[in-house]
This record gives C-alpha cells, sequence and structure tokens, in this order.
C-alpha cells in the first residue's frame, strides 16, 4: 500500500496494493495501521456511500467547526472526477483546487482534512462512491461553493449540458461571496 503526499498540506492519495487472479481481485482498502504517522490520529465515525449516473455533480460541500470533516473518498463502481477546494484561510493553497481520477479499476483514495470543500462528478454511466468521516454529518453546519465559479478554474471534463446538480448545489456561493463567511 501506498500513501502519497500532495502540494496540499494535510491532503493524501493512497493506493492499495491489487492482488489479481481468475477469481477476481483483492485489496485491502482500509488499516488504520497503514496510516501514514500524520493520519493516525483520525477516528471515522461514519461511512456513507451513493449511487450516481453519469453527469450527476455532487459538491462542493463542507462542514464548518466545530462539526468539519475529513473524509477519505473513493469510487468503488465506476469513475469519479474527484475535486477539492482548499477553505482555508491561512493556507498557501487556499481558494486552489485538487482532481484527481478515482474509479474501480486504479481503486485509488482520496484523504480530504478539515478546511476543504470536496465534489465529484460521475464520468461513468454509473458510479458508486463510497467515503469514511471523521465527523457526523451535521446539517446545521454546512457549507459549500458554486461548483461552476470561473474563479476557481476547475475543469470538471464533462460539459455542463450533460452535468445533473442538485437545486441546492446550484445556489451555493462562489467562492468571493465564500470569504465573508470564514
Amino acid at each position: 500500500m501506498s500513501w502519497t503526499k500532495t502540494n496540499f498540506e494535510g491532503v493524501w492519495i493512497f493506493e492499495p496494493k491489487i492482488w489479481n487472479d481468475q477469481r477476481g481481485y483483492f485489496i485491502e482498502s482500509y488499516n488504520a495501521d497503514g496510516l501514514p504517522d500524520e493520519l493516525k490520529s483520525i477516528q471515522f465515525v461514519q461511512d456513507n456511500e451513493a449511487k450516481s449516473t453519469r453527469g450527476v455533480l455532487r459538491g462542493l460541500h463542507y462542514q464548518l467547526p466545530p462539526f468539519a470533516q475529513s473524509k477519505l473518498v473513493r469510487c468503488v463502481v465506476g469513475e469519479v472526477l474527484d475535486v477539492i477546494v482548499d477553505v482555508r484561510p491561512n493556507s498557501v493553497t487556499y481558494g486552489k483546487h485538487l482532481s484527481v481520477i478515482l474509479n474501480e479499476i486504479n481503486k485509488k483514495q482520496l484523504f480530504v482534512p478539515h478546511g476543504f470543500a470536496h465534489g465529484y462528478a460521475v464520468l461513468s454511466d454509473t458510479a458508486i462512491f463510497v467515503y469514511k468521516c471523521d465527523q457526523y454529518y451535521a446539517p446545521q453546519q454546512e457549507g459549500g461553493l458554486k461548483f461552476d465559479d470561473v474563479s476557481l478554474g476547475i475543469n470538471w471534463i464533462l460539459p455542463l449540458s450533460e452535468m445533473v446538480v442538485s437545486d441546492k448545489d446550484q445556489k451555493l456561493p462562489t467562492f468571493e461571496a465564500h470569504k465573508t463567511f470564514v
């Protein structure tokens, strides 16, 4: 198993060892002992799963302190473009984003620490997306950013005309408007 630190403080990409044979495959998707030292204190308390069809875009979401969530995310069926945006005002990567393709073939996972807005777009016909959270869902502490905010410069790969976005997510504030909330 391989953990790779990204250029964003606290963000890691996990690539599990995959054992393939005529029966299929086996991976160890999570092992607390195998975490990098910086992540060993994380205590996951909730697992979530979402099934979506091509073009569905969920995000960009986060929870405000003291209910901020760290997440370990992966796509177990299909393929998604996973995107995070740094919303930590004192960070050197504040307002920058990171995009990673997660799919059933590469089995990569992304660790997203507190202070990041998170979202994904489904690139395959269907996708099943799962994630572990270190804090329970707290709807009263939800925040988010508009997925198509031009100031963020996110290339979602799919044309806007193919995206299926909830009314709630379409009404999220731009990054500039968000700055007044932190």
